[in-house]
């Protein structure tokens, strides 16, 4: 079955709109081919950072949401980790069954 994640990455901004696309459908695609379903993605646009990274002062930020086993997570982050489009990501397991399952019982 697998879990609910989130991952919140930011991305160079002068790689220009195509290059940035290219990357997004590249992360969507990796977590298909790794099993994730579900897969919802948020381009939370460009934004200032709160210091810099890599020599950068603004970054795109794009948030996915998907359902997968664990595994998936792994092979996507070791992608992003030696991307040099990439400036930070963070990936969050979601509570959200947990959380059903407290609303069924009470």
């Amino acid at each position: 079955m697998g879990f609910i994640y989130e991952t919140m990455y930011i991305l160079r901004t002068d790689l220009g709109e195509e290059a940035t696309d290219a990357a997004i459908a590249r992360y969507q695609a990796l977590l298909t081919e790794q099993g994730a379903e579900e897969i919802e993605t948020q381009h939370r646009g460009k934004r200032r950072l709160a210091y810099e990274i890599k020599r950068q002062r603004e970054g795109v930020y794009i948030q996915m949401n998907y359902k997968a086993p664990g595994t998936a997570v792994a092979v996507l982050e070791r992608s992003m980790r030696l991307s040099e489009d990439v400036l930070r990501y963070l990936t969050v397991k979601q509570e959200v069954e947990a959380a059903e399952a407290v609303e069924a019982v009470g």
